[in-house]
């Protein structure tokens, strides 16, 4: 009788003392060079070596944790023997940086998208209505929802759709500092967005932020793609939304003009994102996200890596591809500020992973940070942006961001993003408007279990595709779902209710 065959195990570096399970591994098996003391569950960390208490725990060659008690081979770790633990790391400013390759014009990749009048390009064709306060919030979805019920959309089928960009804020917040201005950013983002082709922002009147307020600051002048109203100033509920959906109509003729035509890879944005990680996320799915990132910047294009506390750990790793000391030093402020943030609620930047995070294998920030890095790619840093900062760079690129995902995308899409990967080992179920969504799974599983969910399988790296290959794969994908091919998330509705703008300081 044959001898069943050893569970699958991954070691990620030569300097690493644990592996990875790719099956479950049951007590007693032989797995990584080593006999199973303990069941590993699939996704999950065995040790291959002693390691004693105090001592780092290595993956990815570098540190996740520390051992918390004496860890012999074989045994599981996870969060009941290792622990996050602050340690040195050194920045080395720029020493990986390097001159990254790019295509010439006419080598690069196309896709078929929206040239607006001020010259970027979109990959969607949506007419938007923004609420400036939570008060206006009912109204424009009112003003949303009468018009998509009316049928009139079916006369413009290049239009993507009238979506209203509603949120929880606007008012009870000091009218300066660090909170108005970025909820200023994201707003201005979102209407200046290339997927979005009109915008009507509608206001109460007597909130803290003042429409015109953000008119006079961003010298702003209405006309055919961009209007504003208040609730107050037109004479209630009913008005508003009857005068709106009047403004929007004569919108609509203006926004399905924009016809779509083949322009270069350089035109894209590729907001980069995970959710629901899990011990395969630094293995299959964002490792391959890096490498089409990589291939984006090779046409030209740029790719904007966010959240925050999940490259706490990695930072390192990403300061020395910045192009400029400033660059790196940059980034470790925003760094630092995070450390301060969480200290003052009386946090801890190892409150991430998430419970999710932890059944599906991941032990410590510091281990989640250096998978999720890895969606980055390997090309130089060129620049490090505040939330919802216009992204004016080309290239790879950092935009500081909490890791709540819809906050995080918002974020990216304020900065002017015009497509989004978005990597999950546990099953999200985000998407995006104005900007599609494309998902990929970190293994099969989850990808056959969530299928009308995701959109590429990553999972099969396991099963011996490489990280070049899915990384093309994925390229691909962003070219065809730039082009209008819809994305599952797309298909399934979502995005109406993503559009999360950042909440710093006091709600009064």
């Amino acid at each position: 009788m044959s001898r069943p065959l050893s569970p699958r195990t991954v070691r990620l570096h030569a300097d690493d003392n644990v592996v990875v399970a790719v099956d479950t591994v049951d007590v007693g098996a032989s797995a990584g060079g080593v006999e199973a003391r303990q069941r590993v569950p699939r996704g999950h960390k065995l040790a291959t070596l002693a390691i004693p208490a105090g001592a780092p725990v290595v993956k990815f060659g570098q540190i996740i944790g520390f051992a918390t008690v004496d860890i012999a081979p074989g045994d599981h770790i996870h969060s009941h023997n290792c622990a996050f633990q602050a340690f040195d790391r050194d920045y080395a400013y720029g020493a990986d940086a390097r001159n990254d390759m790019v295509l010439p014009p006419e080598l690069q990749a196309t896709f078929e998208g929206y040239r607006r009048p001020d010259g970027k390009v979109g990959t969607r064709n949506y007419v938007a209505i923004l609420s400036s306060v939570n008060c206006s919030a009912s109204v424009a979805r009112f003003m949303a929802e009468a018009i998509n019920r009316s049928g009139i959309l079916a006369d413009y089928p290049s239009i993507d759709g009238v979506v209203p960009f509603v949120h929880g804020t606007g008012c009870g917040m000091a009218a300066s500092g660090e909170g108005f201005e970025v909820l200023k950013r994201t707003q201005w983002g979102y209407a200046t967005n290339p997927n979005v082709a009109a915008v009507l922002l509608v206001g109460l009147g007597c909130e803290v932020f003042q429409i015109a307020r953000m008119k006079d600051e961003y010298g702003i002048v209405e006309g055919d793609h961009f209007q504003t109203m208040t609730i107050q100033e037109t004479g209630g509920t009913k008005k508003t939304i009857e005068q709106g959906m009047e403004r929007i109509r004569a919108m609509l003729p203006i926004a399905a003009r924009a016809r779509r035509e083949t322009v270069p890879a350089s035109e894209l944005m590729l907001a980069l994102q995970c959710g629901g990680s899990d011990g395969y996320s630094g293995i299959t799915a964002n490792p391959a996200l890096g490498a089409a990132a990589d291939l984006l910047v090779e046409h030209g294009g740029t790719a904007i890596l966010s959240e925050t506390p999940e490259i706490y750990g990695a930072e390192h790793l990403l300061t020395r591809r910045a192009e400029s000391r400033a660059v790196g030093e940059k980034l470790v402020e925003r760094i630092r500020w995070w450390e301060d943030y969480t200290a003052k609620a009386g946090g801890s930047m190892d409150n991430n992973p998430s419970p999710g995070n932890k059944a599906g294998g991941l032990t410590t920030i510091l281990e989640k940070s250096l998978g999720a890095a890895a969606k980055g790619g390997t090309t130089t840093l060129r620049g490090v942006y505040e939330y919802a900062e216009r992204v004016d760079r080309k290239g790879f690129v950092f935009m500081d961001t909490p890791g709540y995902d819809p906050v995080a995308a918002t974020g990216q899409v304020a900065g002017g993003a015009n497509v989004l990967c978005f990597t999950t080992g546990r099953g999200s179920a985000y998407g995006c408007k104005p900007t599609p969504s494309i998902k990929l799974a970190t293994n099969s599983d989850i990808f056959n279990r969530m299928i009308d969910d995701m959109d590429i399988n990553c999972g099969d790296i396991l099963e011996g595709v490489s990280i070049a290959d899915k990384g093309r794969e994925i390229f691909n994908k962003i070219l065809q779902v730039s082009s209008g091919e819809k994305s599952k998330s797309e298909e399934l509705g979502y995005g109406d209710n993503e559009f999360v703008p950042w909440q710093i300081g006091a709600t009064m």
